[in-house]
């Protein structure tokens, strides 16, 4: 098999720069090396990838373009927002990970569901954002109150930097478990985490009123998408998203984890397999609780609005 050709996939231009220090071989054999890790995360389940072309900014593609090949698989869903019907990719093979690859698609980001499915999220998910500029300890301090807020709800999770400056925090569920439910438990656990000690974290939605603290997004329940375990990031050096154990957590930053250090870091193991807990039912309490929270958007788009009339009145 020639390099150009992987799984009868052509490979083109493959030492073109694709980003700072990397260029697109760096990622296709990147992707290569952890085809076998990556791919169980992302198989049949509705995909979103960030592309970066010669030339262009990049950008998030949800729709498969007219050229796609007839043997990528697919699947269609409704788009509330653009009103129509998106035809998403599932990568679910190595060859269809080298397409993508070969696509300059460096950032993976599946749906928190299967497609087809309609028996709800299979992981509920906390993203922890650090204020701008802010060091990576700050985002620890708030994962070890997320850890103490699932430990107290009877819960355990699995945690990854986000290849970006903070991390995902992933409760596997046992299947069955509403949208809407989901949601809420979400909610309230990031609520219970912010009340562990609220000088380190917080769940305001608006920027503004974070005053320097880590952000507990609530946001990715439903339908929405996380950057998922070894996806690349289009960041300076290219960072993955690599799983860490919670006893690891302070001796590590997230840029230690990149395209050209993460296989070897691996060898042969899946610690995003190996880490994550069984499937678990979430507390009844912590939906109840939930569901008397605001949902963050809605809440701050009334904020908004009343703010704005606020200083209307006073100008």
């Amino acid at each position: 098999m020639s390099d150009d050709e992987r799984d009868g996939v052509k490979l083109s231009n493959l030492d073109q720069p694709l980003f700072e220090d990397a260029t697109k071989r760096d990622l296709v054999d990147y992707l290569d090396a952890v085809a076998g890790r990556i791919l169980p995360v992302l198989e049949g389940r509705p995909l979103s990838v960030i592309r970066i072309l010669r030339g262009q900014g990049p950008f998030m593609q949800k729709n498969l373009p007219k050229y796609t090949p007839e043997w990528v698989k697919r699947h269609g869903m409704w788009a509330e927002t653009s009103k129509r019907e998106v035809s998403y990719a599932l990568c679910d093979d190595r060859r269809t990970l080298m397409w993508f690859a070969n696509q300059r698609a460096v950032e993976y980001h599946p749906t928190l569901m299967r497609a087809g499915e309609t028996t709800g999220p299979t992981h509920l998910v906390l993203d922890l954002d650090p204020p701008a500029g802010d060091d990576f300890a700050h985002v620890v301090k708030a994962a070890g109150l997320v850890r103490q807020a699932l430990s107290d709800s009877g819960l355990a999770g699995a945690v990854k930097t986000s290849g970006s400056k903070g991390v995902h925090i992933f409760v596997p569920l046992v299947p069955g478990q509403a949208f809407d439910d989901v949601a809420a438990a979400t909610r309230a656990l990031a609520a219970r985490a912010e009340q562990v000690d609220p000088s380190v974290a917080t769940t305001a939605y608006i920027v503004e009123d974070r005053e320097g603290k880590v952000y507990l997004d609530s946001t990715r329940a439903g339908g929405g998408t996380v950057a998922s375990a070894y996806s690349p990031r289009l960041r300076p050096g290219l960072p993955v998203s690599f799983p860490v154990s919670w006893n690891d957590l302070e001796n590590v930053v997230p840029a230690d984890f990149t395209v050209h250090t993460a296989p070897a870091l691996l060898g042969d193991k899946d610690p995003w397999a190996e880490m994550m807990p069984e499937p678990q039912s979430l507390p009844s309490d912590l939906v109840e609780q939930g569901h008397t929270i605001p949902i963050a958007r809605v809440a701050a788009m009334h904020e908004g609005k009343r703010r704005a009339r606020a200083r209307a009145q006073h100008e």
